[in-house]
Formats: structure tokens, C-alpha cells, sequence
């Protein structure tokens, strides 16, 4: 089965054969997760890494206090993983978990080596969201150092507006490293127009 949401997205970045393209499909698992169910969590190997079809993922520490730590969200067309856990071969030490009920593709680990050999046009595609994610966390940690709260709220909901409709205020606040109730004010704060 050939999964062209998958493979149009690949293609914005790279060139793949039909060949190819079934190939990577073939190596690829359907998941339907319900809405909170959890895929990984620490103490576990990361199977692989996920791609969102449809739906809503989160990835999460949860710190010694206890509060849960959201490093990031994953929703239609992005990529999800505990990347430590994959490189290393370690236990994972976050937690992903969908927000909405979700269809996801599964690149097993075991395959992604193998695909890679065979398919090198996957190599560079890779590559690329690799160095997208990484930068997105350089900015995030900028942003995070250098930002009022207030200022990182009106960029992300600039960047991301339909985003932040789907996002309960909570993980959000988590994600953007405020409390809820810091959220509720300067959401209160721009209705009112103070």
C-alpha cells in the first residue's frame, strides 16, 4: 500500500521512484491510536520514528516536581521520536502521546538503515528534517532565553494560529515554559484589548 499523503510530502524535498515509493510504504505500519493513548513512554525502547497522518501527538519529560515538560507537538505531516533513545540504543526517557485520536505511520528502526541503503534519495530527505528539527529547537531555546512569555505567546500563535486552537491552554503553557494560569491572563489580557 502506497500512502500518498506520505509520499507528497516526501516529494516536496526530494525524488523518489514508484519503486521506491512502494518500497518505503511496504516498510512503513498503519497505526489508529486513540485520543490520550500513549506510544512510548521512559524505560522503553523507541520503536521507530512517527509520522502524522492525521491527528495530534505530544512529547513530554515528566520533571522531579512531577509537572509534565512538553518538548513538542507533532501534528499532520510532521515527524515524531525519541531520537535519543533511537541513536543510542537506550531506554526512553520522554513519553509521546496522542492529544487527539491519530493515524500514524510507524518507520520501524530496524528498517530505516536498510531503507536508507536502498533508497538514497532517503538519506537527503532525512537529513532535511533532521536539520529543520534542529533548528526549530535552537529557536525555541532562543526564544525561550530571550523572550518575555508574553512575546513568545504572540509569536507562536503568529507562526502557528489553527495549532493553538487544538492545543489545550495547559500544554501549551507547558510547551511555551509558563504556567496556565500566565496563559489565561494574557489571553484575557488580548480579548480585552489592555
Amino acid at each position: 500500500m502506497v500512502y500518498p499523503q506520505l509520499i507528497a510530502h516526501i516529494n516536496r524535498h526530494v525524488s523518489l521512484t514508484p519503486d521506491e515509493e512502494v518500497l518505503l510504504c511496504d516498510s512503513m505500519q498503519l497505526l489508529s491510536v486513540k485520543k490520550k493513548q500513549i506510544i512510548l513512554e521512559p524505560g522503553k525502547h523507541c520503536k521507530g520514528e512517527y509520522y502524522v497522518l492525521s491527528g495530534l501527538l505530544r512529547q513530554y519529560y515528566v520533571n522531579a516536581k512531577l509537572n509534565e515538560q512538553i518538548v513538542q507537538f507533532a501534528l499532520e505531516n510532521w515527524w515524531i521520536a525519541d531520537h535519543d533513545s533511537l541513536v543510542n540504543n537506550l531506554p526512553a526517557t520522554t513519553y509521546i502521546q496522542t492529544i487527539e485520536a491519530s493515524e500514524i505511520l510507524l518507520l520501524p528502526a530496524k528498517d530505516k538503515e536498510r531503507l536508507l541503503a536502498e533508497i538514497p534519495a532517503l538519506q537527503k530527505y532525512f537529513r532535511l528534517m533532521m536539520q529543520r528539527a534542529f533548528v526549530a529547537s535552537q529557536r525555541r531555546i532562543g526564544f525561550l532565553f530571550n523572550q518575555t512569555d508574553e512575546e513568545r505567546y504572540r509569536y507562536f500563535i503568529g507562526l502557528f494560529p489553527d495549532f493553538v486552537q487544538r492545543v489545550p491552554q495547559y500544554m501549551l503553557a507547558s510547551y511555551l515554559g509558563f504556567t496556565p494560569q500566565f496563559l489565561s491572563r494574557i489571553r484575557a489580557k488580548r480579548e480585552t484589548g489592555k
